[in-house]
């Protein structure tokens, strides 16, 4: 009886010995497991944290080189403005120095005017007389100034002498102004045949519309021989 209970009680310390082996190799095990899942968890999360800072860096390089870019752009902008302007400017001098150059060019081809009148200048037209002094009075009254006068003078003292009834049996050019014809001076007045004032009004009128003023028309007939 006592070896029986023996040879049992062996056999059992035996297999409680196995259970526990058994379930302590499973403990240990389990417990690698977990430290290897703590281990991976750390890789992972210092990978990720190595890609973060990488990510960030790569961020910061593009921000950078976008400002340069920015930069630079704006510089080659702000030279492309101002070699604009030196173009423009230099294009502009160019355009005054031809023009300067054309109009010295036109005036060397056109021949030079005679001058006008410069004789002495009355004071009044009281020193003047006859249809002269109806000239000086017109002449005021149509807005010229008295220095026009002695210019007035030449020319019409050229044409007819002042005289309203002169006619030039040639051209048919009549009166004091030497209007040709002569019935052009009616739109002036329907007298215009024999009134030195209707004549002198009509003269005054030409001569303002097609020489400004009596010594343009003076310095026409200095060059031309005609006004």
């Amino acid at each position: 009886m006592t070896r029986l209970w023996s040879r049992y009680g062996v056999r059992a310390l035996a297999v409680g010995i196995l259970v526990a082996g058994v379930g302590g190799g499973y403990y240990l095990g389990q417990d690698r497991t977990v430290q290897q899942q703590g281990i991976d968890a750390q890789f992972a999360a210092e990978a990720q944290q190595a890609e973060n800072a990488l990510l960030k860096e790569h961020h910061l390089d593009h921000e950078s080189m976008m400002a340069q870019r920015r930069d630079a752009e704006a510089l080659a902008a702000k030279r492309a403005q101002a070699a604009a302007k030196a173009a423009a400017e230099r294009a502009k001098r160019a355009e005054e120095a031809s023009r300067k150059k054309r109009e010295q060019a036109k005036e060397a081809e056109e021949p030079p005017k005679a001058k006008p009148y410069t004789g002495p200048i009355p004071e009044s037209c009281n020193e003047y007389s006859g249809n002269r002094k109806i000239g000086c009075a017109m002449l005021l009254d149509s807005g010229f100034k008295i220095d026009q006068m002695p210019c007035l003078d030449k020319l019409w003292s050229r044409e007819s002498g002042w005289n309203e009834k002169a006619l030039n049996e040639g051209s048919g050019a009549y009166g004091i102004p030497q209007a040709k014809p002569g019935n052009k001076m009616a739109t002036a007045g329907d007298d215009w045949q024999t009134s030195p004032a209707t004549q002198i009004k009509w003269g005054l009128g030409y001569i303002k519309g097609r020489y400004d003023d009596p010594c343009g028309a003076w310095a026409h007939s200095e060059d031309e021989g005609w006004y």
